[in-house]
């Protein structure tokens, strides 16, 4: 994404952002987004006339100036019908003029829409399954509006750049932009004024002379790739060519003149290979090896991870982070929709606070960090990281640098919290290598059930408060020392109605008097838990979420001597089996009294009479997720 967010963590004085306040940065940039995707609003997810094949490959044969706002040439695509058709879409501008449509030697009938289609006619209906190919010859002044193909200026020269997110790719050549089908292969043939350098995804295959002053460039990238990853700029470039990773694989990067002769620019850019091999030993290997990781300088603010070589307007170390981590999480796996943007953008975001703490900050740095983010996050108490289908005319919500890129960053942290490091990165590598997911596109639910497969652990609770759910909780701690065992109670309050009670393993450090240290993880799963820890020194302080591993706001904790340990065992209420199918049980209720069945949203379907030793009837439920109250307790459960 056009990362603003990451201008905040680029600056190496470590300015922490406000807990009220966006940074103007991610401000302005965040509007170009919003401004790029309202165009295309209508279409969301998908264009359903281009459902009905799946493109396979791309010529681009285009001629460029970067002193000159224009493009004109020819798109080939070879795609393979899923059926028999007729005619076939694809994604286009109609501020761009189509002259002809080439098919088998053969000019095709064809239709510009309003709706930024062109829709082809073919002679005789395609069979399904059956490779075919046709070219489109276009040129004209792309459209302004989305600000996706951009000429400008930079120490006097011309410079031409492109950035699609999300639907821009149509304002400069012929596509599908669908968030179903990546381009398997795609191969840019550009001809310019022989004194410019072209960069692009993929490998640098030739560059050819061709009079009088032109030169053509030839880049290809042989990875799946989304319409909106595919990119180029152009300008009297310098070239760096090294490599980077372990074993090493090129590492090419293309930028002004300027910053070839900035030595703290060209100090952070060798910075990269560190970052690299830090994010390698936890990510995995790097997903575009066979081809090269780089990056091409342009003239649009902040940064874009375009697959193989990110877009840079900056060259803050933060900023390079997070889009070389784009690479695994929003290029290797792209999010099928943009209501999970948050897999491109939180992932991203989390890439960044392990650059952080493993390679730019201190320990007390990253702890500020991590502090100023949660305050952020908290500063207000509603907004979901997921972006429900009603919210996708708001597009503050799909670009929410609070929800999208801070929460969704966090969340990913409150994983790796619930399974542990070393069983956290082991999913995340999972995840992204799957054969299903791997250079495709993945929703919300992938994520979730990749890492059950990799850990066993169910995390559908969790993604429903933490991802679909509203808000944050806010906790009181209380604990009492008798003898060698501490009590907790832990009492929750939760900023928004959508979520009844977060489950949450709670962080816990216990401080002694002699400076001895105990730390705890209290599995709180209902509200007003009692807790019963050994502990073998007298205790002198006890601190809630030390090193900010979950998100909560204003908890507090207390020494509270009136805690009664006979309490313990009286609040050991637990549901069971859950998940369920037919029946519940319930442990700690030992007399008759009222109870009540929520959905997940809040709606009650269900109240009834518990009797103890008796089972709770769920059979008339239709499988979901529920909230059971009773005695002000309530708990979730799952029906199968």
């Amino acid at each position: 994404m056009k990362h603003f967010y990451l201008l905040i963590l680029s600056i190496l004085a470590f300015q922490q952002i406000s807990a009220q306040h966006e940074n103007i940065e991610m401000k302005s940039f965040r509007a170009k987004e919003m401004k790029s995707f309202a165009n295309k609003m209508i279409a969301y997810n998908t264009n359903p006339n281009t459902l009905n094949y799946d493109l396979k490959y791309q010529r681009m044969d285009v001629s460029l100036n970067p002193s000159v706002y224009q493009i004109s040439g020819s798109v080939t695509s070879h795609f393979k019908p899923n059926q028999s058709m007729s005619n076939i879409y694809f994604d286009l501008s109609n501020a761009l003029t189509v002259s002809q449509v080439k098919y088998h030697g053969q000019n095709l009938a064809f239709q510009q829409l309003a709706t930024k289609e062109v829709k082809i006619d073919f002679p005789v209906a395609l069979s399904a399954n059956v490779l075919d190919s046709l070219t489109i010859h276009y040129s004209g002044a792309p459209p302004t509006a989305n600000n996706s193909f951009s000429t400008g200026t930079q120490g006097g020269s011309p410079v031409l750049s492109t950035l699609s997110e999300p639907y821009g790719a149509q304002d400069w050549f012929p596509t599908k932009q669908s968030l179903n089908d990546k381009i398997e292969q795609f191969d840019f043939k550009i001809t310019t004024p022989s004194q410019y350098n072209v960069a692009a995804n993929g490998t640098l295959m030739s560059e050819t002379v061709l009079p009088p002053g032109q030169k053509l460039t030839f880049w290809r990238t042989m990875y799946p790739t989304a319409a909106y990853l595919i990119a180029i700029s152009i300008t009297n470039y310098v070239k760096l060519t090294d490599t980077i990773g372990t074993p090493p694989f090129p590492f090419i990067n293309y930028v002004y003149p300027s910053t070839a002769s900035n030595a703290t620019s060209m100090a952070n850019i060798n910075w990269t290979k560190q970052v690299m091999n830090t994010f390698e030993t936890y990510f995995g290997p790097y997903p575009f090896r066979n081809e090269k990781y780089g990056h091409m300088q342009f003239e649009y603010g902040g940064g874009m991870e375009h697959q193989t070589m990110s877009s840079m307007g900056d060259w803050g170390k933060g900023l390079i982070a997070h889009e070389l981590a784009h690479q695994w999480f929003g290029d290797k796996v792209t999010c099928g929709a943009w209501n999970d943007i948050w897999l491109n953008e939180g992932f991203a975001t989390f890439g960044a606070h392990l650059a952080n703490e493993k390679l730019l900050m201190t320990n007390t740095e990253f702890m500020n960090f991590l502090s100023s983010e949660k305050d952020f996050i908290t500063s207000a108490p509603g907004g979901s990281v997921y972006v429900a289908d009603a919210n996708l005319n708001n597009i503050g919500a799909i670009f929410s640098g609070r929800l999208s890129y801070s929460k969704g960053g966090f969340v990913v942290r409150m994983i790796k919290w619930i399974l542990g490091e070393t069983v956290f990165y082991q999913a995340i590598k999972d995840y992204h290598a799957r054969p299903a997911l791997a250079y495709n596109y993945v929703r919300t639910a992938d994520l979730k059930n990749s890492i059950q497969q990799s850990t066993g652990k169910d995390l559908t609770e969790f993604f429903n408060d933490w991802i679909y759910g509203q808000g944050y909780p806010t906790y009181d701690i209380r604990w009492k020392q008798t003898g060698n065992q501490v009590t907790f109670k832990a009492s929750q309050t939760q900023s928004h109605t959508s979520v009844s009670f977060y489950e949450m393993p709670l962080p816990i450090k216990v401080t002694g008097t002699g400076g001895q240290v105990a730390y705890f993880a209290l599995d709180n799963t209902v509200n007003n838990q009692y807790f019963t820890e050994s502990v073998a020194f007298p205790v002198a302080s006890v601190e809630f979420n030390y090193e900010y591993q979950i998100i909560e706001k204003n908890s507090t904790v207390t020494q509270d001597n009136t805690l009664s340990t006979s309490d313990v065992s009286k609040d050991e209420f637990a549901l069971y089996p859950n998940p369920a199918k037919n029946e519940l049980f319930l442990k700690g209720v030992n007399r008759s009294t009222e109870y009540s069945i929520y959905f997940v949203d809040g709606k009650l379907v269900e109240k009834g009479i518990y009797h103890p030793n008796q089972s709770v009837n769920i059979q008339k439920l239709i499988p979901g997720t529920y909230i059971f109250k009773i005695d002000e307790k309530n708990i979730k459960f799952l029906k199968k």
